[in-house]
């Protein structure tokens, strides 16, 4: 064979390879969003940090980021008019960015919802009312970083999209991102689902600041038992009254409820039994990868997308804060009966944020039991951000 045929061949095959595509002048950060889903991966496997969430993200970083493979591509067009190549077809598009409009088109997020709405025990929530005041509390986040977002110069639109990722739950960041600042959907719900996996590390020290070691160390009354008739009612009444009042959070709110009503209606057990396993195990692999592929590195690496995380991170971190600070004052007004640690579950990272609860709890006082506690505010809190979402959709929708 002809040397100069040999060399031809070598040198395509190097300059349409993924290494030669890490020396070009933006290589860089496919590099270094190559080493983020690296210490994502550890996270999740080593430490255990929500592997269901974080393994899929940080997996679907690396697809997205491997130069070259065009996972991502969009030469139809489908989801930005602006990448369209002339008679390119949907199916020239790369195989991540068409499970993608899953997400764009806020089908995953329902599902997703109807998954949680199945698994979700409202029996804390109704045996402690109190808690519905925790997970509206645990919201304060969300209000912070939009006041925040508007002084740094983002429009209404924009700084609520950021500010929801303060009510820790991803479905409902990427609704509203989608519905309000499409352009910033990538980053807003790679923050959220990263947050949110990493509720461990977060909370606890704003946990800890804001309580004493006597706050911590309370031990809570066994909650009352909630009738089955209660069970059913709740779901259809919570809907009704959140539709009614914002139509804007029917959605998700009647996702989560109608997920509910199958689990406790106790005649749809084959619906229930579906909607918790298989299909929310089915749309958590395809969202969390696809959020995670939204992460490319050469759009992903600049200043107002580092400032959408460090944002998302501050109404976390006050979302966090406003649940404990609500807890302490509950701790002074009923004499010492509730701990502040489960304020911090008010956000809506379920069962993520009560775990954690029922964790720090024991390190102060290895008899207590929080997780039941904790479960209210967080459920509580899911209703909270959908229905937080549904106000930001109806003061700044298009």
């Amino acid at each position: 064979m002809d040397l100069s045929l040999i060399k031809d061949i070598a040198l395509g095959i190097w300059e349409n390879s993924g290494i030669n595509l890490l020396f070009t002048a933006e290589g860089w950060k496919y590099g270094v969003m190559i080493l983020v889903a690296f210490v994502f991966l550890f996270l999740a496997i080593a430490k255990k940090f929500e592997p269901l969430l974080l393994v899929p993200i940080a997996f679907g970083i690396l697809l997205a980021n491997m130069p070259g493979a065009g996972m991502m591509d969009d030469p139809a067009g489908l989801m930005d008019a602006a990448q369209k190549v002339e008679g390119a077809h949907w199916y020239d598009d790369g195989v991540l960015r068409l499970i993608y409009a899953g997400v764009k088109s806020s089908i995953f997020p329902c599902l997703i919802f109807l998954g949680i709405g199945a698994m979700t025990d409202f029996g804390p929530l109704l045996a402690n009312p109190i808690s519905l005041l925790l997970g509206a509390a645990a919201q304060l986040g969300i209000y912070v970083a939009f006041v925040i977002a508007i002084l740094l110069g983002f429009t209404p639109q924009e700084a609520a999209s950021i500010a929801i990722i303060g009510g820790a739950d991803g479905p409902t960041a990427i609704l509203v991102a989608s519905k309000l600042a499409s352009h910033m959907l990538a980053p807003i719900a790679l923050a959220a689902y990263s947050y949110m996996a990493l509720i461990p590390i977060i909370q606890p020290p704003i946990m800890k600041l804001l309580t004493t070691k006597k706050e911590r160390e309370v031990e809570m009354k066994q909650l009352r038992k909630v009738s089955k008739v209660e069970k059913i009612i709740f779901p259809i009444v919570v809907f009704v009254i959140v539709a009614l009042i914002l139509p804007d959070a029917a959605p998700l709110v009647g996702m989560l409820m109608l997920g509910n009503l199958l689990k406790e209606c106790g005649v749809t057990d084959r619906l229930s039994d579906t909607a918790q396993n298989a299909l929310t195990n089915i749309v958590t692999i395809m969202l969390g990868v696809t959020v995670g592929a939204t992460a490319n590195g050469v759009d992903f690496i600049q200043v107002k997308t580092l400032m959408i995380v460090g944002l998302g991170l501050l109404a976390f971190a006050f979302s966090t804060a406003g649940g404990v600070l609500l807890g302490k004052l509950l701790y002074l007004i009923t004499g010492g009966k509730i701990n502040p640690l489960i304020g911090a579950a008010g956000v809506s990272a379920v069962p993520m944020a009560a775990r954690v609860a029922q964790t720090e709890g024991r390190k102060y006082n290895p008899t207590n039991f929080l997780l039941m506690h904790a479960m209210g505010p967080n459920v509580a809190g899911v209703i909270g951000s959908a229905v937080a979402a549904g106000f930001l959709l109806l003061m700044f929708g298009k």
